[in-house]
């Protein structure tokens, strides 16, 4: 249960982004729409094409859009597969690019239902480190649905 998402927050300055047909605020950065979607973390959405593209220099400069992200954002690059079907890449504030992220996917998810890309249901999201299965009514909670494995092992030494 990721939670229910929100189309209004305190990361984004309303005024700079104003809200579309679909019910999401869109900001239009560099010639590019980014819809903003809120998982209790702030992410911008865009829709691609491909990811053929400088998508690292481009999510860190949307990341440091302060006057419409003034506590700066997650960035979303999307790319439709199908009407159940999303291909992601995720530039995540303060870290860069990962090789996934669940509030990512989700606010992926309902942004592209929302603008009509998606139909309601369950959508596979395609990550680079795996892949994640969302599903959302269009009213309630998400819900993500995917392995845990784990990546990395360390020893602390002081």
């Amino acid at each position: 249960d990721m939670g229910v998402p929100a189309v209004v927050s305190r990361d984004l300055a309303v005024a700079r982004a104003p809200m579309g047909a679909s019910g999401v605020h869109v900001a239009r950065i560099d010639g590019a729409d980014y819809h903003f979607m809120s998982m209790g973390n702030p992410h911008a959405v865009r829709f691609v094409d491909r990811h053929d593209f400088d998508y690292h220099g481009e999510g860190k400069r949307v990341e440091n859009e302060r006057a419409v992200f003034p506590n700066r954002t997650n960035v979303e690059f999307i790319r439709v597969e199908g009407r159940h079907e999303l291909t992601m890449r995720v530039w995540e504030r303060g870290c860069g690019e990962t090789l996934a992220c669940g509030t990512g996917a989700c606010a992926s998810v309902a942004v592209a239902m929302k603008t009509g890309r998606c139909e309601l249901g369950k959508v596979a999201v395609h990550l680079l480190g795996g892949d994640l299965e969302i599903e959302w009514d269009g009213f309630g909670h998400l819900f993500m649905t995917g392995p845990a494995v784990t990546v990395l092992r360390g020893e602390w030494t002081a």
